[in-house]
């Protein structure tokens, strides 16, 4: 089942809902994958496209709270840690042993959960404060 993105998961900044819609295709893609019995190739590009996302999105976000002066920077900022910590476990039960449906699932389950939770309240308060932090 995809996971889809809609305009009531906007933040209404242009970058930041690019970068989040990359990242549904390719939680998409593993789940694809898994429907056919692939998806243990699937995580472990998945992986490594979060090593790189997280990096680039999460200094972007960075930025911008530093830009516009967010003053819930520091809360947003730990969520951050904690999904660079959980992916970072994931990946190292991935090699620890085999990589499993089960761990396949708990992958998903992990970066869907986060993601939607994440976008849909604190990067849309980010969101709502940089386009108009009168508002907020």
């Amino acid at each position: 089942m995809a996971i889809e993105w809609s305009p009531k998961i906007s933040t209404g900044i242009d970058w930041q809902d690019r970068q989040h819609k990359e990242l549904f295709h390719r939680i998409n893609s593993l789940l694809d994958a898994m429907t056919v019995g692939l998806g243990k190739e699937e995580v472990q590009r998945l992986f490594s496209f979060l090593d790189e996302y997280i990096v680039i999105h999460f200094d972007a976000e960075e930025q911008a709270m530093h830009k516009y002066d967010y003053p819930d920077m520091l809360s947003h900022l730990e969520e951050h840690t904690h999904f660079i910590d959980d992916v970072a476990t994931l990946k190292e039960e991935a090699r620890e042993d085999s990589v499993t449906t089960t761990h396949i699932i708990k992958v998903q389950s992990r970066v869907v959960d986060w993601l939607m939770n994440h976008i849909c309240t604190v990067d849309k308060k980010l969101g709502k404060f940089i386009k108009d932090p009168q508002k907020v």
